[in-house]
C-alpha cells in the first residue's frame, strides 16, 4: 500500500507542475477572463470541444456513470449522458442570443431583458453551483487518498486544491482551456486502458454490456427523461459551460457544443461500462474503485489518474468562472490581480464543507431541479415579457426543487415506480407550473 500510495502522490504533485510550468502567463484582462489576446487569436473549434468535454467530465459524474453502470446496466449509462443534451440545446440557444439579440453574455442578456434583480438573483444561483462544484470534486478526490475523515482524506483534498489554484492563478481562463485540452487527450487515453482490460476479460463482451439492463422507467427511464427535461434549463446555471459560449466566434462556438454533446455523451456511456462490468462479476461498493482494485495496482492508477484528471479541469475552470463572475459580470473589479483574489476566497470558502462532512453526489440533480425555471426564460428569450415574469418562473423553480429535497412531494402526482421516480415528476410539475407563471403577467396585461 505504500508504494501506491507514493504513486498516487506523484501523479498529482507532478502533473500539477507540469501544468503551472506549461499554463500561459495571463498579462491582460482579455487573456484571463476570456482566453484570448485579441479577436484573431481565440480558442479553435476542437480547443473549445476538448475544453468543454472535459469540464463536465468531472470527478462526481464518472464516479455516477459507474455506479449507475452498477445500478442498472448500460440503461444507467445512457441516462446519465442524457445531461449532455445541454451542450446541444445551449449551443443552439446561445448562438442565437449573440447573433440575433446580439448580447455579449449571458448576464447581459438578464440585465437587458429582466433588470438588475435578476442579475443578482442569477448569480446567486450560480454561484452556489461554483460553491458546489469546488469540494464536490475534490471530496472524490480525497476517497482515493483515505478514508473520510482520515488525516490523509484531508491532506490530499488540501494539496490538490492548492496545486490546482496555482495553475489557474497564473493564466485564468486561458491556462483552464489549454490545460484542458491536454487533460482531454490523458483521459480519452486513460479510458481506452481500462475498457481494453475490461473487455479482456474472458466471460465479458459487448453483447454482455448490450444485454445488462432492461428500458424501463423503474431502471433507468425515469433518469433519462428526467436529464433531458434538465437539459433545457441546466446548463444555463453551470458559468463554466455558458463563459465558454461567449469567446470564439458565433459560428465556431455552435460547432464546438454540438461535437461536445456526442462526445461527452460518448465518454459518459463508456465509462458506465465499469459499472455494467462491476454489476456482471458481482462487485460491491464504489464502482470505479472496486473493479479497478480487481486489475491490481496499474488499473488503480489509472484510474486513480482519470479522476484527477477530470477533477482538476472542473475545478480551474470553477476559479476561472468564479473570479469573471464576481470580477466582469458583477462588475465589483475587472483587473487581473482582482480576479486572483478572488479565485483564493473561493478556493477556501469551497474546500470548508469538506469538515463539515456534506453530501458529495446529491449536489448535480438537486441543483437542476432548482434551476428548472430558467427553462421558459431561456428557451422563449425571443418573447418580450413583464420583468416579474422572470422572478415568478425561477421562484416557483425553487420551490419545487425544495419539495425535492425535503421529499414532501405529493405521492399522488407521481405516475411512475422505481428510483428517480419522484425527479422525474417533480420537474414535468414543476415545468408546467414555471411556463404557466412566466406567462401568466402577459396574459394579465393583454386583457
Amino acid at each position: 500500500m505504500k508504494e501506491i500510495e507514493i504513486w498516487q502522490w506523484s501523479l498529482i504533485v507532478l502533473s500539477s507542475l507540469l501544468f503551472f510550468w506549461w499554463s500561459p502567463l495571463a498579462k491582460t484582462r482579455e487573456q484571463f477572463y476570456q482566453a484570448s489576446k485579441n479577436e484573431k487569436q481565440r480558442p479553435t473549434l476542437w480547443m473549445l470541444t476538448g475544453s468543454l468535454v472535459i469540464s463536465w467530465i468531472f470527478a462526481k459524474s464518472i464516479t455516477n456513470a459507474a455506479n449507475l453502470g452498477l445500478s442498472f446496466g448500460i440503461v444507467g449509462g445512457v441516462a446519465y449522458a442524457g445531461y449532455y443534451l445541454s451542450f446541444a440545446i445551449a449551443g443552439v440557444i446561445i448562438y442565437q442570443l449573440r447573433t440575433k439579440g446580439g448580447f455579449k453574455s449571458i448576464h447581459h442578456f438578464l440585465g437587458s431583458r429582466f433588470g438588475q434583480g435578476s442579475v443578482l438573483l442569477f448569480s446567486v444561483l450560480i454561484g452556489f453551483r461554483l460553491f458546489n462544484e469546488v469540494w464536490s470534486n475534490t471530496m472524490v478526490i480525497g476517497s482515493y487518498f483515505g478514508t473520510v475523515g482520515s488525516s490523509s482524506y484531508y491532506l490530499a483534498i488540501i494539496v490538490f486544491t492548492v496545486l490546482t489554484l496555482a495553475y489557474a492563478l497564473k493564466g485564468g481562463l486561458s491556462s483552464s482551456i489549454f490545460t484542458d485540452v491536454i487533460q482531454m487527450g490523458l483521459f480519452s487515453i486513460l479510458l481506452c486502458i481500462i475498457l481494453w482490460n475490461i473487455f479482456e476479460v474472458k466471460d465479458f463482451s459487448i453483447k454482455d454490456v448490450a444485454l445488462s439492463g432492461e428500458w424501463t422507467m423503474a431502471l433507468g427511464g425515469n433518469l433519462l427523461l428526467a436529464a433531458i427535461i434538465q437539459s433545457f434549463s441546466y446548463p444555463f446555471h453551470d458559468p463554466v459551460l455558458t463563459d465558454r459560449g461567449f469567446i470564439s466566434a458565433p459560428k465556431t462556438t455552435l460547432k464546438s457544443f454540438l461535437w461536445a454533446t456526442v462526445l461527452g455523451g460518448l465518454c459518459i456511456i463508456l465509462f458506465s461500462v465499469v459499472g455494467v462490468f462491476a454489476k456482471q462479476q458481482g462487485i460491491e461498493g464504489q464502482a470505479a474503485v472496486a473493479v479497478s482494485k480487481t486489475f491490481g495496482v496499474f488499473i488503480l492508477l489509472v484510474v486513480n489518474f482519470i479522476m484527477i484528471t477530470s477533477a482538476a479541469s472542473t475545478l480551474d475552470s470553477t476559479f476561472s468562472s468564479s473570479a469573471k463572475l464576481i470580477a466582469i459580470d458583477l462588475k465589483l473589479g475587472k483587473e487581473v490581480s482582482f480576479g486572483r483574489w478572488m479565485m483564493v476566497i473561493v478556493a477556501i470558502v469551497g474546500t470548508i464543507p469538506v469538515f463539515l462532512n456534506a453530501e458529495i453526489l446529491s449536489a448535480t440533480t438537486i441543483s437542476g431541479t432548482m434551476v428548472i425555471g430558467l427553462t421558459p426564460i431561456f428557451l422563449c428569450w425571443k418573447k418580450e415579457v413583464p420583468k416579474i415574469s422572470f422572478f415568478l418562473s425561477v421562484g416557483s423553480g425553487l420551490v419545487f426543487g425544495v419539495l425535492l429535497v425535503f421529499d414532501i412531494f405529493p405521492q399522488q402526482f407521481i405516475f411512475t415506480t422505481g428510483k428517480y421516480a419522484d425527479l422525474l415528476w417533480v420537474n414535468i410539475w414543476g415545468l408546467i407550473v414555471c411556463f404557466i407563471l412566466y406567462f401568466i403577467p402577459t396574459w394579465i396585461k393583454k386583457r
